[in-house]
């Protein structure tokens, strides 16, 4: 006798939608959310649709209606709460188009729950386009099954972040002259809110550093003996943390 498929199947489609979701309700897509469905993914009327609202969590829906131009879903059951990820804000220095591209792309996977980029002396981008940046951070959500997306912030200057930091939000500097090994300092975070700070493609200048140090909630950290790019400080940061705070 053969087995009962899987519902829902590991197959199905996975997409972010506004607005809470809950048991038999009617989700209307169209644009290119139901351009994916219908001539992506070749969606027909029964097949199964993953939805998530980054609120309540993840979703199993069914395809009522697959037009040229929009697509009909019913939302069937609930299938995970929204996840919960460690308390830990990245902070990168804007760097190029498509090296930010993959800082927001991996934070995302890594399970960031903000990115807040910063604008310093050496960045050689001064703007973000925060609409393609969302894009990015919402598909590389779906793909890799997060039920929450992180936080995104526009980018603001060095010395408007640590203006306005939060008194209890520890600050991890990666420093290229040398701090407290990172896997050694995270620990001793023991899951307390903090956040990273990691540099452009010239690192930050002297003055730069200095007023980042006389920072009360700055802890200077090292990455190893080696000199990173901004794209490769910031994921193996946050790699880092993630295994220390058991998220991995």
């Amino acid at each position: 006798m053969p087995a009962t498929p899987a519902w829902p199947p590991k197959s199905a489609p996975r997409l972010f939608v506004p607005g809470e979701l809950a048991a038999g309700q009617t989700v209307a897509l169209d644009g290119p959310q139901a351009h994916y469905l219908g001539k992506v993914m070749r969606l027909r009327e029964g097949d199964t649709v993953i939805l998530c609202d980054d609120a309540t969590g993840e979703w199993a829906a069914q395809a009522r209606e697959v037009g040229k131009r929009d697509v009909v879903l019913e939302v069937a059951e609930k299938l995970r709460e929204r996840e919960a990820v460690p308390d830990l804000w990245l902070c990168p220095a804007l760097l190029k188009k498509d090296r930010f591209d993959l800082v927001l792309e991996k934070a995302t996977e890594l399970g960031a729950a903000r990115i807040a980029p910063v604008l310093t002396r050496r960045c050689v981008a001064d703007k973000l386009n925060m609409e393609r940046a969302r894009t990015i951070t919402t598909e590389a959500a779906e793909q890799c099954a997060r039920t929450a997306l992180p936080a995104l912030a526009a980018p603001v200057k060095l010395d408007a972040l640590l203006a306005d930091w939060p008194e209890e939000r520890a600050l991890f500097f990666a420093d290229e002259e040398g701090g407290e090994p990172a896997a050694a300092a995270f620990a001793a975070c023991k899951g307390a809110p903090a956040a990273i700070l990691t540099g452009p493609e010239g690192g930050f200048d002297d003055a730069e550093r200095a007023t980042i140090r006389a920072h009360p909630r700055a802890r200077p950290i090292s990455l190893g003996p080696r000199i990173l790019r901004g794209e490769t400080a910031a994921l193996a940061a946050l790699a880092v943390w993630m295994a220390r705070a058991g998220d991995w």
